[in-house]
């Protein structure tokens, strides 16, 4: 999924942990971003953590070759805790302000496109696919093409698994 997203998407968050530092997985997403060509934020969490380090954090990054503002490089990083929601507005200014200056908007007409990033069946819901819409607005009864396959849309889940109307 990680591969299907970062060859889709406009920019990565890559969110490290203040107290573990870059891990396997972090590694995975580097190379992916790298590969698609792929801009990156660096958002560090954990930081209410005891044992959190954020300067061990952005030398293990910059080792990786992800070159952090104030270290030489221009990747924006932001020190954050989720559980806390400490700089999580800082996070998402840093985001809306990069989507400007990228020129990155919505475009709502025309059909709907997107690509399907995973399907899933469940035994309550029935069958479920997680999509990015690219273009146009997905409704409740639109019908889907993908290849030879088809459906028809019966209700749409945020990412809480919540139906949105």
């Amino acid at each position: 999924m990680r591969a299907r997203g970062a060859n889709v998407t406009d920019l990565i968050v890559l969110v490290v942990a203040a107290d573990d530092g870059v891990m396997a997985q972090t590694e995975e997403v580097i190379a992916l971003a790298k590969e698609a060509d792929v801009p990156v934020i660096v958002a560090i969490n954990k930081i209410d953590k005891a044992n959190a380090d954020i300067e061990r954090v952005k030398r293990d990054l910059q080792a990786h070759g992800v070159n952090l503002e104030g270290m030489g490089g221009e990747v924006q990083w932001v020190p954050i805790s989720a559980t806390k929601g400490t700089g999580l507005d800082e996070l998402v200014e840093t985001l809306s302000v990069q989507a400007q200056v990228m020129g990155l908007k919505s475009d709502y007409s025309g059909p709907v496109e997107g690509w399907i990033l995973e399907t899933r069946t469940d035994e309550h819901k029935g069958k479920l696919a997680t999509v990015l819409v690219t273009r146009g607005t997905l409704r409740r009864g639109n019908i889907l093409l993908s290849g030879l396959a088809s459906c028809r849309v019966r209700a749409l889940y945020d990412h809480h698994g919540e139906q949105v109307t």
